[in-house]
């Protein structure tokens, strides 16, 4: 019977810690994210949220890699595959504004300034 009364009590207890860090600040993406799981930069949680981009004011959805404070993107150079079958990419710089799509139309986002 105290293992049974043990267990409700440190239910609660673990909640609330799990509940804290849920909401640290603004839910937006982080500053840098690549879709290439060998990067560094790649975070699948964040992708499978969903993550989209606008770059010089327009929505994009073939980005492959961002980073916002540095204000830069790539994207595939067409069909081009290197020597490994990779995609050839190009990077192109501009303002690049980030959100969590799964937040909705309010979304905060994240852009350089």
């Amino acid at each position: 019977m105290t293992e049974e009364n043990n267990s409700p009590d440190s239910a609660p207890e673990a909640a609330p810690q799990d509940a804290a860090p849920a909401k640290a600040g603004p839910d937006v993406p982080p500053d840098h994210l690549a879709i290439d799981p060998r990067s560094p930069h790649f975070d699948g949680d964040v992708l499978r949220r969903g993550v989209g981009i606008r770059f010089k004011g327009t929505q994009r959805t073939n980005i492959e890699e961002y980073s916002i404070s540095e204000g830069w993107v790539r994207v595939q150079a067409g069909k081009t595959m290197d020597r490994k079958g990779r995609p050839l990419t190009i990077k192109l710089n501009g303002p690049v504004e980030a959100w969590f799509e799964d937040l909705g139309e309010d979304a905060p986002v994240a852009k350089a300034g």
